[in-house]
């Protein structure tokens, strides 16, 4: 199950261009986890870590994960 406060941790660290090289790693190898990346995806920002291609991709992609996770706890009532 994916940590979902790490992921908006990281999430906004990566988008506001914080985030040190291990905590891109780290957010990238959650999403690659969570099967919300796939192979290619995560191998190809290990090959290109620089990419902004492949950041901008996977914030995007974060921002879906943690959507989803709040409009579920929205609907499902859950103030946790």
């Amino acid at each position: 199950m994916i940590d979902y406060y790490k992921l908006q941790q990281l999430s906004d660290k990566v988008k506001a261009n914080t985030a040190t090289q291990a905590e891109k790693d780290e957010y990238m190898q959650m999403l690659f986890q969570n099967g919300s990346i796939t192979q290619n995806q995560y191998d190809k920002y290990n090959k290109e870590k620089n990419n902004s291609e492949t950041i901008n991709a996977a914030i995007t992609i974060g921002g879906i994960i943690l959507f989803g996770y709040l409009l579920d706890k929205l609907i499902s009532g859950d103030k946790n």
